[in-house]
C-alpha cells in the first residue's frame, strides 16, 4: 500500500509487477547457474586442478566452472565440431568467452576432450569405498 499526501492509501500495480520481474529474474539465473545460488562446495570443486595444463587452462576454467564443476567438462568426449557447438550454446547462455578466445578454446577442449581419449574415472572416496567393501550397508 502507497499513501498520498493526504493520507488516503492505494495499491501500486508498478510495484507489483516490478516484484514479480525480480523474483521471475532470479529464479531464471539460478535455473541457468545454479552454483552460483547454491555455493560451491569447496571439497568437490577443484576447477584449475581437475583441468589438464595448457595455455587455455585458465580461460576454460573462468569460461566452464562459472556454472559448472569442472567434472562435468572431465566427463565430455565430444568431437572438435560438438566442442564447438558446445561452447558457442555456452557463449550465447553468457558463459565468459572472449571471442578472440574462442578458436583456442575450442582447440584445448577437443585436444584434451575428445573422442579419443579414454572415459573418465570419477575419483573414488577411500570411505565409500571400504565401507561397500566391508559389506556394511
Amino acid at each position: 500500500m502507497w499513501h498520498d499526501r493526504q493520507g488516503s492509501s492505494f495499491d501500486c500495480p508498478f510495484s507489483a509487477r516490478l516484484g514479480a520481474f525480480a523474483l521471475a529474474l532470479v529464479v531464471a539465473a539460478s535455473i541457468l547457474c545454479p552454483k552460483t545460488f547454491q555455493g560451491q562446495n569447496s571439497a568437490s570443486a577443484k576447477p584449475i586442478a581437475d583441468l589438464p595444463p595448457g595455455e587455455m587452462q585458465a580461460k576454460a576454467t573462468i569460461a566452464c566452472t562459472e556454472c559448472h564443476e569442472a567434472r562435468i567438462i572431465l566427463q565430455q568426449r565430444l568431437s572438435k565440431a560438438a566442442w564447438t557447438k558446445e561452447v558457442d550454446k555456452m557463449t550465447k547462455w553468457g558463459a565468459l568467452v572472449d571471442p578472440k578466445d574462442r578458436d583456442a578454446l575450442i582447440d584445448y577442449l577437443s585436444a584434451n576432450f575428445g573422442p579419443d581419449k579414454p572415459p573418465y574415472e570419477a575419483p573414488r572416496s577411500t570411505t565409500k569405498a571400504s565401507t561397500h567393501e566391508s559389506g556394511a550397508k
